[in-house]
């Protein structure tokens, strides 16, 4: 049995596992965790700084008690070339939902952030693609406890080759 492919995956992490992802040189889109490749992310916690750019981008820190994670929600879908081979309704959608979730984004607010794990300048963050404020108080420890369940006992799992 092979081991579970983490790729394409939303991950759950806690910013102290998060923050020792190491790029992986051949493949700027993974990163790796105890030799296994990752390029998306999950997380929880409570949103601590806020530096917005309008029609530009929000940058945001989501602390989870165990470290900040740095992420970032660009807002330029419209004027970027990325987006541009895109179908324009499909890009006007992805721009008002990247706005609805830039207002929501407030400090001190719970949100559960989704994204591609990205590296700018040598630091490692989220570029997100999904917010959601939560509001349930219990959100953020039982992202805890599925964060160490995962760990124990997917994202840790050694698979050893059968034995003829």
């Amino acid at each position: 049995m092979d081991a579970p492919n983490l790729v394409n995956i939303h991950v759950k992490l806690l910013a102290f596992d998060f923050l020792t992802l190491k790029p992986i040189p051949l493949d700027p889109t993974s990163f790796s965790r105890k030799g296994k490749r990752l390029s998306r992310a999950e997380t929880v916690g409570i949103v601590v700084t806020r530096d917005f750019k309008p029609s530009r981008f929000l940058k945001f820190d989501i602390d989870d008690g165990t470290g900040c994670i740095p992420c970032i929600l660009w807002l330029n879908q419209e004027t970027s070339p990325h987006f541009s081979r895109r179908c324009p309704s499909d890009v006007r959608l992805i721009s008002q939902m990247a706005a609805d979730f830039s207002a929501q984004v407030q400090l001190g607010v719970i949100a559960r952030v989704r994204g591609k794990i990205t590296s700018y300048r040598g630091s490692i963050q989220i570029t997100v693609s999904d917010v959601v404020i939560e509001r349930d108080p219990n959100s953020q420890i039982l992202h805890w406890l599925h964060c160490l369940r995962l760990a124990r006992n997917c994202y840790d799992k050694v698979v050893v080759p059968p034995t003829a």
